[in-house]
């Protein structure tokens, strides 16, 4: 039995936590390493994190020290663990810390490296229109996602698919598959390989403004943008309405769109960026076909279906997003 100590944050990291958990026949998780409790939501209250509210539910033993603290190593050595599995941990693990467990740290990674190396793989996937992404187990080394291989999973990506649900997905794949590659390489039974060496694209954090979406863009590239922001950090465009007057454009949070195609109710030859709502959509113009946005956040409002959202929100002829 592998004694194993887990390290992860948010959501995504749960269903591992769980699978190696429920797999007592081949792993005993000896401890759970996670960030202290922190502000979260709207009312900033101090909560704790997905994985130490599902660790103590577990009952297991929970960690949040400072890896870069002196006496982390120690701590480390006191659980007796032989292996950690990472999921969004979301901190970087010094030298001495890696080399402190005999068998090493091994990382679920939600992109099929060294493809999208970084923050953000499952987002940038999808805003750079990729039909097949995965998962990689690999272990953890100095260099950012670099180390070697021990497996990997292919998904196919929905046509309609947001970055939330595509990672949710993955993170349930993926907890079987850094089940198995931890126990094949305790088993002696998978042999890492090294990555291959090349130029990759890096998965950058997605940031607020990044989200800001353009329309003068073709409908496809839109599509893909609001699916990559969507749930987080949320795809955002500025609202202009006939009686903004003097007044500052309001922000328009769109939680979900898609592009018109070939739906006969589009309509023709709306320039980027105008709207045009009927009693049951609401077009978006763009360098191509429209976008039809299904569902939308007022500035200071609840989310809505967007139909419901342009009947009382008095667009006018001239309303337009940038």
């Amino acid at each position: 039995m592998l004694r194993v100590l887990f390290a992860g944050t948010p959501e995504v990291a749960v269903p591992s936590l769980r699978a190696l958990a429920a797999d007592t026949e081949h792993f005993d998780v000896v401890a759970v390493l996670t960030r202290p409790d922190a502000p979260t939501g709207r009312g900033r209250r101090i909560a704790p994190s997905p994985v130490k509210t599902a660790a103590l539910e577990l009952g297991l033993p929970v960690i949040e020290s400072d890896p870069s603290e002196d006496t982390f190593v120690d701590e480390l050595a006191a659980t007796g663990a032989e292996a950690a599995a990472v999921v969004a941990y979301g901190r970087i693990l010094k030298q001495d810390v890696l080399d402190a467990l005999p068998l090493g740290w091994y990382n679920l990674h939600f992109s099929l490296l060294p493809q999208w190396r970084g923050a953000a793989p499952v987002q940038r996937a999808i805003w750079a229109g990729e039909s097949v992404t995965g998962a990689t187990v690999f272990r953890i080394t100095k260099g950012m996602d670099s180390g070697p291989i021990l497996a990997q999973s292919t998904v196919s990506v929905g046509e309609h698919e947001t970055a939330g649900e595509l990672l949710g997905r993955l993170a349930e794949d993926g907890s079987h598959l850094l089940a198995a590659s931890l126990q094949g390489m305790a088993d002696g039974e998978i042999i890492p390989v090294d990555q291959p060496q090349g130029a990759y694209e890096i998965a950058r954090k997605i940031e607020v403004e990044d989200a800001h979406v353009r329309f003068d863009v073709p409908a496809f590239a839109a599509d893909r943008q609001i699916r990559a922001c969507t749930p987080h950090p949320g795809a955002w465009c500025r609202l202009h309405t006939q009686e903004d007057g003097d007044r500052d454009p309001s922000v328009l949070h769109i939680l979900a769109a898609r592009p018109a195609g070939n739906d006969p109710a589009a309509p023709a030859g709306l320039a980027p960026g105008r709207l045009c709502a009927d009693k049951k959509h609401v077009w978006v113009g763009t360098a191509s076909d429209p976008l039809e946005l299904l569902e939308v956040k007022a500035q200071g409002k609840k989310a809505m279906n967007a139909a419901d959202w342009a009947r009382g929100a008095r667009l006018g002829e001239a309303a337009y997003c940038d």
